[in-house]
């Protein structure tokens, strides 16, 4: 398992459609995407305008091959209302949430 972890800056501090959007996006990627395992959304508490997604892929190949892919448009949308300020890939070695 891998874990993405995407740095985002909200444009106009409209956390409710990001989050819409954000939530349209992982249920797509999820549904139709091999390997995909979903995401969850976070608000960091020094600056609301920043967010955290964190998705979760069987293998690091199931999401480079997400992004090699020409017709990908799933997050169209998330970028209408923030900037990905950066990404970042993690080997999951433990999970100890419920």
């Amino acid at each position: 398992m891998i874990r993405i972890i995407y740095k985002w800056r909200l444009k106009k501090a409209d956390e409710l459609k990001f989050k819409a959007a954000w939530e349209k996006a992982t249920t797509a990627i999820r549904e139709n995407t091999p390997g995909a395992r979903g995401s969850f959304l976070l608000r960091s508490l020094k600056d609301p305008t920043e967010l955290l997604t964190i998705a979760r892929w069987d293998r690091l190949e199931d999401w480079k091959a997400f992004w090699e892919n020409p017709n990908r448009s799933e997050m169209n949308e998330m970028h209408i209302h923030a900037e990905r300020l950066s990404e970042e890939v993690f080997y999951e070695i433990e999970d100890h949430t419920i």
